[in-house]
């Protein structure tokens, strides 16, 4: 087994420069994290791991092609069921997905988050469509509002920087509207995350209003974007934890997030 210690011992770890983007060997280019006892790395494009699950690009990809060829060969797509191991699947996907977006909302890669984003908003919609175990549905589903904010607000930063055409207020009212409009679902996280997911929208706009010619706007709310990301990671984490009953993790966790609020 190869011994990481050069490695680490060349790249201190360091919160504030923690995420760096290299080209690989074989010239591609590959997102590495410097974590306080080892390095993360994921891959810029197809699944973060680099892995082709089925041999397609995603299990998004394989689930959707399933759904394809069920419609060719029944006409419709009624009877087309996601099951729970396929759903669980799906969402361990999109927690490496999530993982990705936030590192690349860091460096200002709105283009991609928009990317990664809209992959769980599919996957979202697959299982609220097909999925026959409301648990293993609503485990994904509660998160929606906030994959939505995050959308919305990579797509309107990108809009008031003039790297994407379009009108940032559009982007952030519909995203809104459709928050409000999505169906109850009975878990605080989703309420917390719908409550709180609209209010950044509302204030992120007033923010963009406030100086539209500043260069620095959009840098100061990605700046503060951040820090809610970093948070965010660390709740999403402490909740699985205690789902997996690993208790002393959890008591890690809370520990960091108390110390962050400090």
């Amino acid at each position: 087994m190869d011994d990481l210690t050069a490695l680490l011992t060349n790249w201190p770890h360091d919160p504030e420069h923690a995420v760096r983007i290299i080209v690989a060997q074989d010239g591609r280019s590959v997102m590495q994290v410097r974590l306080p006892l080892g390095v993360e790395q994921y891959e810029m494009d197809g699944r973060p791991d680099g892995t082709q699950p089925y041999g397609f690009d995603s299990v998004l990809a394989h689930t959707q092609d399933r759904l394809r060829r069920h419609i060719v060969e029944t006409g419709s797509d009624a009877g087309f069921l996601v099951t729970t191991a396929e759903a669980a699947e799906l969402q361990s996907e999109g927690v490496l997905y999530y993982y990705r977006y936030l590192l690349l909302f860091r460096l200002g890669y709105y283009d991609l988050v928009v990317r990664d984003t809209d992959h769980n908003l599919q996957l979202c919609d697959l299982l609220e469509r097909y999925c026959q175990s409301e648990d293993a549905r609503n485990a994904v589903l509660q998160f929606q509002p906030y994959i939505l904010r995050m959308n919305a607000a990579a797509r309107a930063i990108a809009i008031e920087r003039g790297e994407s055409s379009g009108d940032y207020h559009e982007v952030i009212n519909m995203t809104i509207q459709r928050i409000q409009e999505l169906e109850e679902i009975d878990s605080p996280a989703f309420q917390f995350e719908r409550i709180r997911s609209v209010n950044y929208l509302r204030t992120l706009v007033r923010k963009l209003d406030a100086d539209p010619d500043a260069s620095d706007t959009s840098d100061q709310i990605a700046s503060t974007m951040v820090t809610g990301v970093a948070r965010s990671r660390l709740e999403h984490e402490l909740q699985e934890a205690v789902d997996a009953e690993d208790y002393e993790r959890a008591a890690r966790i809370r520990d960091a997030l108390r110390r962050r609020d400090q």
